[in-house]
């Protein structure tokens, strides 16, 4: 019921900042859904860093990313983003778009798990000189 594409990774000195979007598409209105960044580092596992509400209006972060990742998003254009500042090596990673359905009313940082219903292809982010 929704496709998910990301777009923005590439190579970026530490330090540099980059921004990833996450482009949406098929019949379930984005409004109706809450959207979660996750990292995938070589030999790691999958990570949250970043969770935000139906409405936007919501976000959360775990310390890891906490002042240097922002994420929003705009439902008229079908897209999420992840602004990410201070980037460092330990940043390097596939990063994935992932939603699932939520209603802003039972919005709460527990939404955005590794179970989520929908799930980009991923793009790659290396931090490095």
């Amino acid at each position: 019921q929704l496709q998910l594409v990301e777009s923005g990774g590439g190579l970026v000195q530490p330090g540099g900042s980059l921004t990833l979007s996450c482009t949406a598409s098929g019949p379930l209105p984005l409004k109706y859904v809450a959207i979660g960044w996750f990292r995938q580092a070589p030999g790691k596992e999958r990570e949250g860093v970043s969770c935000i509400s139906p409405s936007g209006s919501k976000t959360n972060y775990p310390d890891s990313v906490q002042g240097r990742f922002t994420i929003s998003r705009d439902n008229a254009k079908s897209t999420a983003y992840l602004q990410m500042n201070s980037l460092r090596p330990e940043d390097t990673a596939v990063y994935y778009c992932a939603a699932i359905q939520n209603l802003e009313s039972d919005y709460g940082p527990w939404v955005c798990k590794d179970d989520m219903a929908y799930w980009g292809k991923g793009t790659l982010v290396t931090v490095s000189s």
